[in-house]
């Protein structure tokens, strides 16, 4: 989880600087609020992850049925899956209009 703290604490640093072209965007940008948010969101996905993994460690461990275990070794990657794409949807996304300036 710290990669991903350190990750959105130097994402907050680069909103803070001014654009180098001068312009202002013709899109929203994101806030504090709304970081905080995907944040949370994340923050959450993560500690459900690590305790699917947990569960799945202490199942095997324990010699459960091996359907049980599969089912928490999906649900993890599941979740890994989700966590990169709502990174990848948030931090990484360039709006639509940015899209078609930088395609020119």
């Amino acid at each position: 989880m710290t990669q991903a703290r350190a990750f959105i604490n130097a994402r907050r640093s680069r909103l803070a600087w001014p654009s180098l072209s001068g312009r202002t965007p013709s899109v929203p940008t994101m806030s504090e609020t709304h970081l905080s948010e995907v944040e949370k969101t994340l923050l959450y996905i993560s500690e459900a992850r690590e305790r699917a993994e947990r569960a799945r460690a202490t199942l095997e461990s324990a010699g459960a049925e091996p359907h049980l275990v599969a089912a928490l070794k999906a649900t993890e990657q599941a979740l890994a899956d989700d966590h990169r794409k709502l990174m990848q949807r948030t931090f990484f996304a360039v709006p639509s209009n940015d899209q078609e300036r930088l395609a020119v």
